[in-house]
């Protein structure tokens, strides 16, 4: 198929892009920013061997916001991955919306306007996670009332516009793949690893809570495994998916194994849980009032996260999608260490 991802140039939009090309599709990417708007990037299958049946991967530089360049970018595509997004747990509502919600509603009408049958869309866990636990659930959970930051609250009104767009013109899927990470993850490897060297990465006492997250490749795979299954009335149409690795664990046994993978020693969760709660609400209040645009060391909604449980059900994604989480979180860690050591030796020659 020829497939248009958006965010083709982060962390998720990446890792998407080589698998589609892999798999012998012909992939463009639609992103903010290319090294040259010309260029055309060859894709490297893992260990730098290329195959040739791979196709390049052409850029084009838009923006979600921008109606007429991202209908001009789907024109000619047989299939959308949505994967651009403004993520991040701080910042103004106004901006989460114009990127999640809007943007969204672009894609939408862009692919209804040039004809485009397919849509695959990134959502995320959080647009049912309402500060509760969430233990073993399944696609039935309801969203969520309240919301604690713009982005799920964005990205709960993204959602819906998608799936209630799916019809006999596009057919759309959800995904929401929960807490990814890996080689060249620039959200929580970067934040911990940076707080834990300079002493002040806290963990809470939350015992009992588990979580589960999704290494990078089975969250692109399982993406590109709801695009081979989507169409018209088939039975992945106007559904929402859990991914993650079916591993659920404490978190700080999580964030331990992201440090490990970095040379770091372990941090010991030593904060009660009640206490991390009303710090959280605190701080983000103090920043609030002194109208500071930086992120706080914490907020009401990463606090949350760190003291309940959130792991889901995966049944719905194995028996319509085929997906398997092929790269264990052992493996994945595995992976990860060798990748940061292979950039420490690079950076030091």
């Amino acid at each position: 198929m020829r497939v248009l991802v958006t965010g083709g140039g982060g962390f998720l939009g990446r890792a998407v892009c080589r698998l589609l090309a892999e798999r012998g599709h012909e992939v463009a990417t639609f992103q903010r920013r290319v090294p040259d708007p010309a260029a055309r990037e060859a894709v490297q299958l893992p260990g730098d061997v290329r195959d040739p049946t791979v196709r390049d991967v052409v850029q084009i530089a838009g923006d979600v916001r921008d109606p007429d360049a991202v209908y001009a970018a789907v024109q000619g595509r047989d299939a959308v991955v949505h994967c651009a997004a403004l993520a991040g747990v701080w910042g103004p509502a106004r901006d989460y919306r114009e990127v999640n919600v809007t943007g969204t509603a672009n894609v939408i009408d862009a692919c209804l306007r040039a004809g485009v049958p397919r849509l695959v869309h990134t959502s995320s866990p959080s647009v049912v996670h309402d500060g509760r636990d969430l233990e073993g659930v399944d696609e039935s959970a309801p969203y969520a009332r309240r919301f604690l930051a713009p982005y799920p609250a964005t990205k709960a009104e993204a959602e819906r516009l998608v799936l209630a767009s799916d019809g006999a013109r596009l057919a759309t899927v959800a995904l929401r793949p929960h807490l990814i990470w890996g080689p060249d993850d620039p959200h929580f490897l970067p934040r911990f690893v940076a707080r834990a060297r300079r002493g002040r990465l806290v963990l809470p006492r939350v015992p009992g809570k588990r979580v589960d997250t999704v290494y990078i490749d089975n969250a692109a795979r399982a993406h590109v495994l709801a695009l081979e299954a989507l169409s018209p009335g088939a039975p992945v149409a106007g559904r929402a998916y859990f991914v993650a690795q079916d591993e659920p664990a404490p978190i700080a046994d999580w964030i331990n194994g992201l440090l490990a993978a970095a040379g770091l020693p372990p941090v010991r969760p030593r904060v009660p849980a009640c206490l991390a709660r009303l710090a959280g609400g605190a701080v983000e209040h103090a920043y609030r009032l002194a109208r500071v645009r930086s992120q706080p060391p914490l907020t009401r909604l990463t606090v949350v996260q760190a003291t309940t449980s959130h792991w889901f059900d995966l049944t719905a994604a194995r028996r319509d999608l085929g997906y398997e989480p092929l790269v264990s979180t052992a493996e994945g860690l595995s992976r990860l260490a060798g990748h940061l050591a292979d950039r420490t030796a690079a950076d030091r020659s």
